[in-house]
């Protein structure tokens, strides 16, 4: 018997724009400044990167290296929390915002409650890392999640990661994270009871959106900053994109 051509149930209540790395065209990523931009910018949801320092504490950071966000030498999974406090991770972006800091998971949470948004939280784990960040970034979420806001995305690049934080909290809403969509896409969606994908929106074709949507699967692309090509994307199907900016959909 042939399967039903619906077979996955995505939720209804994430929005169709999601601010990547908070707002960043226009404050530091990954910053609690690019989340209070988003929520002063009328944005609903966030997204943001969650990688383990040296010490095992989650923080919100998107390379494995320091230099490019706080123009300091060394490592985030070699650098101990207190160390990675110290440093600067907004003058890169403006002088504007000179002094502000790495937030740490727990920090980036308080945030979100205060400023009543969502959030699409992408485990980035340092290479060598994927289970213990998959895990830490499980149990954190599973423990200090804002009850009065909607569940987040927890989404991920690395397949390990994502089994690993499932395996500690099966309850979380899961998503992979493509480059392009492989013909094994439903292998990882399955894996962790997954109901929706994220993509590179330049790689998406309209057969492959179609062919996904079809099963009943939402997709979610990145990063979409061009109104015009977002809007296209939405006609093909897609749920949401991940932007720099509050670019206007209507």
């Amino acid at each position: 018997m042939s399967e039903p051509v619906s077979r996955y149930h995505p939720r209804t209540d994430v929005p169709r724009l999601i601010a990547h790395r908070g707002a960043s065209a226009r404050a530091p990523e990954n910053t609690i400044a690019a989340f209070e931009e988003a929520a002063r910018l009328g944005v609903r949801w966030v997204e943001f990167d969650v990688m383990l320092c040296g010490d095992g504490t989650p923080v919100v950071i998107h390379d494995e290296t320091l230099r490019r966000t706080t123009g300091t030498e060394g490592r985030v999974a070699e650098t101990g929390l207190d160390a990675l406090k110290r440093l600067d991770a907004g003058r890169w972006f403006s002088a504007a915002f000179a002094g502000e800091a790495v937030p740490t998971l727990v920090e980036a949470l308080a945030a979100l409650d205060r400023l009543d948004l969502g959030a699409n939280v992408e485990i980035k784990p340092a290479e060598g890392h994927e289970v213990e960040t998959g895990e830490a970034v499980a149990r954190l979420l599973r423990d200090h999640w804002p009850a009065r806001l909607a569940p987040p995305v927890v989404s991920s690049f690395s397949p390990d990661a994502l089994r690993a934080a499932h395996a500690v909290h099966p309850g979380h809403d899961y998503a992979p994270l493509f480059d392009a969509i492989g013909v094994d896409w439903r292998a990882h969606m399955d894996a962790v009871g997954a109901q929706a994908l994220h993509c590179d929106a330049v790689r998406l074709t309209a057969d492959r959106a179609a062919a996904v949507v079809a099963t009943g699967a939402a997709i979610r692309c990145y990063t979409v900053n061009d109104p015009a090509d977002a809007r296209r994307l939405l006609a093909m199907g897609v749920e949401s994109v991940f932007s720099d900016d509050a670019i206007p959909l209507d």
